[in-house]
């Protein structure tokens, strides 16, 4: 992601969650405000897709429901940061294990064959 502003429709793709999701987030979190154009057009910046993500984790993962996402962010933002992060990294080194793991299948298989 290398562009200054994203569409709702790029960042919707890009998050794979819904349009509508996106606007009715908008509604409900106060953190999320993305600029818009003279036009009305949303326009999200990394900032704000870091936050989406965020809000994802809270209620899609965690399962909060609206109110106690809002409440979390409001009452421990660190904390829910550092969760979110950890969660990141753990899935970024998931993602480098089963490469590993896959390699290593690979060369099985070519030295048992």
């Amino acid at each position: 992601m290398n562009k200054t502003y994203y569409s709702i429709g790029e960042v919707a793709d890009f998050l794979d969650i819904p349009s509508s999701t996106l606007r009715y987030w908008e509604t409900q979190f106060t953190i999320l405000s993305p600029s818009r154009t003279p036009t009305g057009r949303r326009r999200y910046t990394a900032s704000d897709i870091e936050k989406i993500r965020k809000l994802y984790f809270l209620v899609k993962e965690k399962g909060l429901k609206l109110d106690a996402a809002q409440a979390e962010l409001k009452r421990n933002p660190s904390n829910v940061d550092n969760k979110f992060r950890a969660i990141e990294r753990l899935r970024t080194l998931k993602g480098h294990l089963q490469l590993m793991i896959e390699a290593i299948d690979e060369r099985l298989k070519y030295i048992t064959s």
